[in-house]
């Protein structure tokens, strides 16, 4: 049986038409690299390290989201009737003695946008729920039963192991999580859906790196063809070696010129930027991560494809298409979670009227409506949200 793949102890030309070996000329000094291409795992820990943490673009995006979704207040309904006072409200600005509103629903969203899920613990006194606290979703396991739904949760710390039961009378953890085509229990972050552009974008920044620090050894071969044959010597070679390090390496010395004697060449392999369209290649990796997370390229600051006429209409296309389905989600899960602490008909909503990046379609709403003749001051007030 004849395998696809060569065994470990057969040559590497088996079963393959061999090619008549051509002496070589003279000596060749080059450098060889693994041409394979590494990918970033999509684990959470994988996607914030070399994403949130080593990546501008995708901390960029990761950041504007949550901090604009973070920075939105919350309006409290029990049917069409606004709640001014209530333990909710009171709770959605404190979550825990740690943390503030913003501080403790930026983290909630970054863990969607990185993990694609989210999980809040509740913490209850005396059968009254007095803070909410976040845990990391990589330390979050979830406990399928024999019908193949959700069990119970697992958060582990070291060697220490919390279980949560996934289905009791009252409050328990709150599991948000994003849409996964493959999977029942875990959501899908965007910042894998660019995992390739992630990596290229990483890859270009530390190829860059290593040219600036490096740039005096371009990529290439030196070539030795004396006249009479023959190779170098040992000491001829360390020689040569010893003077690429130390007189062509590292950026104080970046473009000086080789000084080849006795019968060296030299001879280009590597392709320029320029062949490579780097530049471009290096924005076009960065529209796609901003294109991931639902961020207009011009509010990074990232050239090429900006399709909007202006920044304001970049930014209320973010908020319209990105933001605000982000916090009607987590409006949505909280107030259904919340029934069992304050009971049901209670109804949590951003407080549009709040957000800067709005303004302009709030002025042209008041303004068709103040016009509307027809209309009396309490109809007016309803179509305006009061």
């Amino acid at each position: 049986m004849k395998l696809p793949f060569p065994l470990p102890w057969r040559p590497a030309t088996s079963g393959r038409k061999t090619v008549p070996e051509q002496k070589a000329t003279g000596a060749l000094l080059a450098l060889s690299t693994d041409a394979r291409a590494h990918w970033t795992g999509r684990s959470y820990a994988a996607l914030a390290r070399e994403g949130f943490m080593k990546n501008p673009v995708a901390h960029r995006s990761v950041r504007l989201i949550a901090e604009a979704a973070a920075s939105v207040s919350w309006l409290l309904y029990e049917g069409d009737r606004e709640i001014g006072d209530h333990p909710l409200l009171a709770l959605m600005r404190r979550p825990n003695g740690r943390m503030a509103g913003p501080d403790f629903f930026e983290a909630l969203h970054g863990h969607l946008l990185l993990s694609g899920n989210a999980y809040v613990e509740p913490l209850s006194i005396g059968g009254e729920l007095r803070e909410m606290h976040l845990l990391r979703p990589d330390r979050v396991a979830i406990v399928e039963g024999r019908d193949g739904w959700p069990e119970a949760y697992e958060y582990r710390v070291g060697g220490l192991v919390r279980r949560f039961a996934a289905d009791v009378d009252g409050l328990t953890l709150l599991h948000l999580k994003l849409f996964h085509p493959l999977d029942d229990h875990l959501g899908f972050p965007p910042l894998a859906a660019a995992q390739v552009a992630l990596d290229l974008h990483n890859a270009s920044a530390s190829w860059n790196k290593a040219l600036l620090d490096n740039s005096a050894r371009p990529s290439g071969a030196l070539v030795y063809q004396p006249k009479e044959g023959g190779n170098l010597s040992p000491d001829q070679y360390e020689r040569l070696r010893q003077e690429l390090d130390e007189g062509y390496s590292g950026p104080m010395r970046a473009g000086r010129p080789l000084l080849l004697e006795g019968g060296l060449d030299w001879k280009s392999m590597g392709l320029s930027p320029k062949d490579m369209d780097f530049v471009e290649a290096r924005h076009g990796a960065a529209r796609d991560i901003a294109l991931a997370f639902g961020v207009p390229p011009m509010l990074l600051g990232i050239p090429g494809d900006n399709t909007y006429a202006n920044y304001q209409e970049a930014n209320r296309a973010f908020y319209r298409l990105t933001v605000l389905p982000l916090l009607a989600r987590t409006a949505s899960a909280l107030s259904l979670w919340f029934a069992g602490a304050y009971g049901d008909g209670l109804r949590l909503e951003p407080d549009l009227d709040t957000i800067a990046g709005l303004a302009a379609e709030r002025d042209q709403l008041w303004t068709r409506v103040g016009a509307a003749d027809f209309l009396t001051d309490a109809e007016k007030r309803q179509a305006v949200g009061y």
